[in-house]
């Protein structure tokens, strides 16, 4: 299984001027956010990271050698990253073919290592991680659920659910499933749909797909945040990293 980390965004919203480092590197406890998805991963068995770059990219080149990394991780630069994440999933596209199962991973999130475990050991082919204790409006991804099955996946929900929660932004893809992801994001990009967020083509696959194509793990309970804010650093900082579970030997 490979790791694929989306961390090209300015991650403009942390503050006006861009002479803030990639939310990837922002440091807790003295550990940036790469530091720790890369030490869950290797945790977990993973066979190869491939982390997508773009502002600030040489950042994670000097980050890969730090850690002594070279050999685990590799790094592909979007150069476009300024537009929309949907480039960065198409700059892994020759990754999402390889012919593995694939975790796909947001970089600016800060987590309990027991969520890439559940995506791991899942008995879902092409799985979702889903937190139903969140704050409701336009800004989380939710994931809808009926009947059991996964009916919507979206910031803006256009279908009735049972109940849902926030993605966490980690996936798990089949081989084949991965493939298809590829395929999607090309063809957002010889559509000249640059500007759309990843997840856009995630929908795709979701919507087109049989029932129980996809899955999910409820991962309610287990801490994590999406950086996105000044206010989420200072939560993530107070709030999650005290709760957050030691890496099991």
């Amino acid at each position: 299984m490979k790791a694929v980390i989306l961390a090209a965004g300015v991650g403009a919203r942390l503050g006006s001027c861009e002479d803030h480092p990639p939310k990837a590197m922002l440091c807790f406890a003295d550990r940036t956010l790469l530091s720790r998805h890369l030490e869950i991963l290797r945790h977990c068995g993973i066979e190869e990271v491939v982390i997508v770059t773009g502002y600030r990219a040489e950042l994670f080149e000097e980050a890969v050698a730090s850690e002594k990394a070279e050999g685990f991780v590799r790094t592909l630069v979007n150069p476009d990253f300024r537009l929309g994440s949907i480039l960065s999933l198409w700059t892994a596209r020759d990754v999402l073919h390889c012919g593995d199962d694939i975790l796909l991973m947001d970089a600016d999130v800060l987590n309990d290592f027991r969520m890439i475990e559940r995506l791991r050991d899942s008995g879902n082919a092409n799985c979702f991680l889903m937190d139903r204790d969140f704050e409701a409006g336009d800004e989380p991804v939710k994931l809808c659920i009926k009947g059991g099955e996964i009916v919507d996946f979206h910031k803006k929900v256009e279908h009735a659910y049972d109940f849902c929660g926030e993605s966490v932004g980690f996936f798990r893809f089949s081989a084949g499933m991965a493939g298809r992801l590829a395929h999607r994001a090309q063809a957002y990009v010889d559509e000249g749909r640059g500007e759309e967020w990843y997840e856009e083509a995630i929908r795709d696959l979701v919507m087109e797909c049989p029932a129980g194509t996809f899955g999910y793990e409820d991962v309610t309970g287990i801490p994590w945040i999406e950086i996105d804010f000044p206010e989420d650093v200072e939560r993530a900082r107070e709030e999650i990293l005290p709760r957050l579970k030691g890496l099991e030997t």
